[in-house]
């Protein structure tokens, strides 16, 4: 019951997670990692893996497959596996990695792309394949993906059908660090009637929203609020736009949220005050239904 059948990755550039499961997809064993993408050498993904993973593999009599997903894929990664064209069913396409050990086969998901408007996605595909697997193959909606890039994306009859990204995590990042906005803006200056009155401002004018935001820095030097609620109405001012351009996603179509749940609730928060009813996913749960699901793919074409 508690055999290894399989390993599931979750390969990203800052940290990794794996999860050693069972012929009936249960978790027998997990573990997780600092050792994203971006802080290994070019040769050392294997070593890497193989010392994770090391107590996992006693007693096993045949390479154990290891199915990952995310910025592994990259071409900063191990190795760089394509992008699959939408419309298409996320985490169904996988490359197979070379290794020096014999005692795993790895397997990267493909990321998915869009010819028109030009747009790419690596690792969130799977979770989408997750909601798509925890929801049904019929499902129509949407999903909403917050994080440092958000990703918007249509579903239909277990498709992707089109998506979107936004910069709105890196640019609060930029500005609330890297500009003038620094010396005015604190992370636990959070206020929600600040957050909800910049949405609604963004949304109804979002072309003062430029002149705006120097008014954060200005409010702290000439008024007398010392920057009360900065970090909510920043952050506010910028979900706002993105909620203003992302229309055609939310407005009149169901809305799931994966994301990490501070963030996720500043979303779907924002999503109310328009009237849009969102209901938050975990991003790990997903993650792991995704990879599930591209498991089951590769135990087809594989005939295993």
């Amino acid at each position: 019951m508690n055999q290894i059948e399989w390993i599931a990755v979750d390969w990203g550039t800052s940290r990794m997670r794996l999860w050693a499961l069972n012929a009936q997809g249960e978790i027998v064993e997990s573990a997780a990692s600092e050792l994203g993408m971006a802080k290994i050498a070019q040769g050392q993904f294997e070593t890497t893996l193989l010392q994770l993973i090391e107590p996992w593999l006693t007693g096993q009599t045949k390479p154990l497959p290891v199915i990952a997903c995310g910025m592994v894929g990259a071409r900063q990664g191990w190795q760089e596996v394509p992008y699959e064209a939408v419309p298409c069913s996320p985490s169904s396409q996988l490359s197979n990695v070379k290794t020096e050990s014999q005692q795993v086969n790895v397997q990267i998901c493909w990321g998915l792309k869009q010819q028109v408007p030009a747009d790419v996605m690596r690792g969130e595909e799977t979770q989408i394949a997750g909601l798509l697997h925890h929801q049904g193959s019929s499902y129509e909606g949407v999903a909403c993906l917050p994080g440092t890039h958000c990703k918007w994306a249509n579903l239909a009859a277990g498709q992707v059908i089109e998506f979107q990204s936004y910069m709105t995590g890196e640019l609060y990042e930029l500005l609330a660090k890297n500009s003038v906005l620094r010396f005015s803006i604190h992370d636990d200056d959070w206020h929600t009637e600040v957050f909800d009155k910049a949405v609604r401002a963004a949304l109804d004018e979002p072309g003062s929203i430029t002149g705006r935001l120097f008014g954060l820095r200005a409010e702290s030097l000439v008024g007398n609020s010392a920057g009360y609620g900065s970090a909510a109405r920043l952050s506010g001012y910028l979900i706002g736009l993105e909620l203003a351009s992302a229309r055609r996603f939310w407005e009149s179509n169901k809305v799931s949220i994966i994301g990490a749940s501070g963030l996720a609730k500043h979303y779907q928060r924002a999503l109310k005050l328009v009237g849009c009813s969102a209901h938050l996913l975990d991003t790990e749960a997903m993650t792991l239904a995704g990879l599930k699901a591209a498991y089951e793919a590769y135990k087809v074409e594989s005939d295993v």
